[in-house]
């Protein structure tokens, strides 16, 4: 209240002393919520409004004796409580005009009293009581004293640990619950803004040129600090030491006590807001395998509490069975570094706030409950935000009390702890200690409690801390998974239907925090089925129905981690939630059309999702929102369920009705590496249609697309040469990548380290070789160039193996490159590859060895290489590519005569029997006139 008036109302110019009230909207805001304060003041709190204040609050008023009724002694001119002090003072007492009050209780019957003329004897008394504060509580609670600190309050409650001193303590609490309180009266302690520790560091946030000149200025002066050490005879060190205490000023303990108690900050609530992350995709499955074990060692710190005796001991145990976590690497989606361990030295020149903090936390261990709870406020005014602030509270053991009070049965000691941990949990090494103390299994169990707002922090909590695998872990461990899934039950939630309009924006908040968490517990595989068996996507589904858009954001976000799992696919589309994905992508909001499009981009791998998209109208607002550029998250994700949504033909054909493909050729230059995945993604699918490479030749954007072929993502180098080589297939589109020295950049990928840019890489040179104009001579140019190819043969990863036989199919077409490869030994490379069951593979190599049989007596070196006789059992492959490759090196093959009888051994005319029905008649009559000359020569 103190601070409101102070900082808050608008006063006219005249001199001070004199100011009245200026006739502003705020001022008659304020002075409404003080009127409401104080009326309900003595029928909510009986006992508070029964105390006396230190001086009275006087003021001239309107009010005739007449007016007062029972209760006064009232005669002509005075009127007299019948209440009085313990000396036998009235509590209220007028004596026309003057009136003095002393109580809650009689300030709350005189407005009653008032009626239609209380905003008027509100302004009255606050033009006359500029500090109305000091006269109810006393000088200690003076808010408009610079030296009125809160731990000089705390230090006085802990000493004075009497029943007048706790009923202050009451009433300051309720004037600052005036100065912001919520919906379901609770103390709103949020910020409004941004606290900056000086005017330096707020002009710097605001203004990027007053930035850059302080950073040349302490550049600067980082510079003479470091010439003066270097020549410590011309400047005395005591002088360099001075000049630092005075660039900061805040290090100075003698600004300990002047942090003043603040009836009035608020905080903002800082949303969740992961960050993009293109890596885990629909192949996560893939990588989930090579996810090293995390590494357990958080250490349990020592520090004596006396919150609740016995606790401590109870939180160690918990934090032992949290640390025997099973391995679950190949359950997890990603796995976090163990950040460092900062821990402040103890001569380091530490702000006001470190040891302000500390102190707080020491009245947290041994203080009263009334104590406990204003130390808690009185640390949420903290910019908590700040490292320092944060690692204050851990270093003097403020972390195990802050989670031995979630173990109490005090609700607002809960809300207060909470609070603190929510803030703080940003912090990595905070999170983790949070663990190691055995803080999640307390969390969630808060999540079963009737009060809705511990409910909310305690989710938004668990959503914070539940950033590393340990703590996904343990939230679903205990239990937590299962609860948090429930929290999304709006419905079941609300149960008062006489007040639905307020139940319900209470369970919408327990169920966006139940998001909240659920989205960042979702990273886990293992979670990700305890979400699906708890029955969350029904619950999510229903929920991204609704208007709320803070709550669609973390709904979104979960389905969005969630759809890179098959079976969270499926259950998508059972239901129907892509056609409320698409609803979304037209939404106002930023960062839901962000997470729309993203969840799209994972959903949209399955063919059914990408024409259920198309089916519900979400082509055209993922076209319109590509021209929109300035936000590079959802333009990353736009761009990414563009690319997914174009593997479809029909989907491509819409897109070009659309006009994207231009948009998308602007968008190869200037753009960050996450949109540029994207981007040449979606090119390199939509390029395999004649017309779409027409377009993207007129639009100018081979060039930029060759200029991507020199970087070193490879994700990005994945795409740019599936784009280049389907660039490559017309002609004139191989004329321009030669020109750009194309293909030379295409062969030193197959140098790369990664085997799926190897592997691009080589499927691109295919159409470059078939479409340039001298081929030969092309791949001979290139120094080393063959020799490279063929040890490829070598890798282990069979896509690199068929993209390099393919590679070779068409290398081998000209005479001079083929015997140059087999100089280098390609025949017993490309035997040893026979015995594969990948029919992929099967297929290039038989059309590899089919080119490579034009040579010498490379027919003869498969032969002895044992080629032969695997290529026989391809026969038996169900994909008939393989079937016509295989018949083309049989046929090849079959001019060397121990290569025949090798083929009629393995069974080839019989084999060749069952494939002739499928329209290979003519294989059957190879072999056939095959064995049977042999058998000719043989007996002649």
């Amino acid at each position: 209240m103190g601070v409101a008036l102070a900082r808050l109302v608008q006063w006219t110019a005249a001199g001070y002393g004199t100011r009245a009230l200026d006739i502003t909207p705020l001022n008659e805001t304020i002075l409404k919520e003080i009127i409401m304060f104080a009326e309900s003041f003595i029928c909510k709190h009986p006992q508070e409004a029964k105390y006396v204040f230190v001086e009275p609050l006087e003021w001239k008023t309107d009010l005739h004796p007449s007016t007062f009724g029972s209760g006064y002694v009232v005669s002509a001119t005075t009127v007299k409580s019948e209440e009085s002090d313990e000396n036998g003072q009235p509590l209220l007492f007028l004596s026309v005009p003057q009136i003095k009050v002393r109580s809650f209780g009689q300030l709350s019957c005189l407005l009653l009293i008032a009626k239609d003329t209380k905003l008027k004897e509100a302004q009255a008394c606050i033009e006359a009581n500029r500090n109305p504060v000091a006269k109810i509580l006393g000088l200690d609670y003076n808010t408009m004293k610079e030296d009125s600190s809160v731990l000089n309050i705390l230090d006085k409650l802990t000493k004075d640990d009497d029943t007048e001193s706790e009923i202050k303590m009451k009433i300051a609490m309720l004037l600052k619950q005036l100065d912001g309180k919520t919906d379901d009266e609770e103390i709103n302690y949020e910020r409004k803004g941004v606290i900056y520790k000086d005017l330096v560091t707020c002009l710097k946030e605001k203004s990027a040129k007053f930035s850059e000149n302080m950073s040349k200025q302490q550049t600067k002066f980082n510079e003479e600090l470091q010439k003066e050490k270097d020549q410590p005879n011309e400047t005395p060190k005591k002088e360099a030491a001075s000049t630092l205490r005075k660039a900061n000023p805040g290090s100075d303990k003698s600004t300990l006590e002047k942090n003043q108690i603040n009836f009035g900050k608020n905080h903002m609530i800082k949303r969740l807001k992961p960050s993009l992350n293109w890596k885990t995709t629909v192949g996560s499955k893939e990588h989930r395998t090579s996810l090293h074990e995390e590494k357990h060692g958080g250490r349990l710190e020592k520090s004596a509490t006396s919150v609740s005796p016995g606790k401590a001991q109870l939180v160690r145990k918990s934090a032992d069975k949290v640390e025997e976590v099973v391995s679950e690497s190949s359950s997890e989606s990603e796995e976090d570094e163990e950040p460092p361990d900062h821990r402040q030295e103890a001569n380091a020149d530490l702000p006001s706030e470190y040891w302000q903090i500390q102190k707080l936390v020491k009245y947290l261990k041994g203080g009263n409950q009334t104590a406990t709870v204003i130390a808690l406020c009185s640390m949420k005014d903290f910019n908590l935000a700040q490292e320092t602030c944060q690692l204050a509270i851990r270093d003097v053991g403020g972390l195990e009390v802050l989670i031995n009070l979630l173990d109490t049965d005090e609700v607002k000691c809960k809300i207060g702890s909470l609070k603190i941990l929510k803030e703080i949990s940003h912090n990595p090494q905070i999170r983790r200690n949070i663990v190691d103390l055995g803080g999640l299994p307390i969390m969630v169990n808060i999540l079963d409690s009737p009060h809705k707002s511990l409910k909310c922090l305690a989710a938004e909590t668990i959503a914070n801390v539940a950033k590393f695998r340990r703590a996904r872990w343990a939230v679903r461990h205990h239990g937590g998974i299962t609860k948090l899934v429930a929290l999304l039950d709006c419905a079941h939630n609300s149960a008062e239907p006489a007040q639905s309009s307020l139940y319900d924006a209470r369970d919408v908040e327990v169920a966006r925090c139940g998001a909240l968490a659920l989205w960042s517990c979702s990273k886990s595989y293992a979670n990700k089925e305890a979400i699906r068996k708890a029955g969350g996507i029904p619950l999510l589904a229903r929920l991204l129905k609704t208007s709320h858009e803070n709550m669609l954001i973390p709904v979104v976000g979960t389905l969005q981690e969630c759809a890179s799992e098959e079976n969270y696919r499926a259950a998508i589309k059972a239901e129907r939630i892509i056609e409320n994905l698409v609803k979304n992508l037209n939404s106002e909001n930023e960062q839901l059309q962000e997470h729309c499009a993203m969840a799209i981009y994972q959903c949209a791998e399955d063919e059914d999702t990408r024409d259920l998209v198309r089916m519900h109208g979400g082509l055209k607002p993922l076209a319109s929102l590509l021209n929109k550029t300035d936000n590079k998250e959802r333009l990353a994700a736009v761009t990414g369920a563009i690319w997914k949504c174009s593997i479809s033909k029909e989907n491509v054909t819409k897109f070009r009705e659309y006009r994207n493909f231009r948009t998308l050729v602007g968008l190869l230059t200037d753009q960050p590496e996450e949109v540029l995945v994207n981007v040449v993604g979606a090119l390199g699918e939509c390029c395999q249609e004649y017309e779409n490479r027409v377009i993207v030749r007129k639009c100018s954007g081979i060039q930029p697309l060759v200029n991507l072929l020199v970087g070193i993502n490879h994700a990005l180098l994945v795409n740019v040469t599936k784009a280049v080589g389907a660039c490559a297939v017309d002609p004139e589109n191989m004329t321009i990548i030669d020109r750009l020295d194309g293909v030379r950049l295409l062969w030193s990928l197959l140098k790369n380290p990664h085997p799926d840019v190897k592997a691009s890489a080589a499927w691109a040179l295919c159409p470059c070789i078939q479409n340039a104009k001298d081929a030969g001579e092309m791949v001979r140019s290139f120094v080393g160039g063959l020799e490279l190819v063929v040890n490829l043969l070598k890798s282990d990863n069979k896509e690199v193996l068929a993209s390099v036989c393919a590679a070779i199919t068409n290398i081998a077409k000209d005479q001079e490159n083929l015997a140059v490869i087999t100089d280098h030994g390609v025949v017993p490379l490309l035997s040893k590859l026979a015995n594969t069951n990948n029919d992929k593979l099967r297929r290039h190599l038989a059309e590899a060895i089919s080119c490579c049989c034009m040579w010498g007596r490379n027919r003869v070196a498969f032969g002895e290489n044992k080629a032969v006789a695997p290529l026989v059992r391809y026969l038996k492959s169900n994909d008939a590519n393989v079937h016509r490759a295989t018949a083309q090196a049989l046929y090849q093959l079959s001019e060397d005569a121990d290569n025949c009888i090798t083929m009629h051994e393995n069974g080839a005319v019989k084999t060749s029997s069952k494939v002739s029905a499928q329209g290979l008649v003519s294989l059957q009559n190879l072999v056939n006139v095959k064995a049977e000359l042999l058998v000719t020569l043989l007996k002649i």
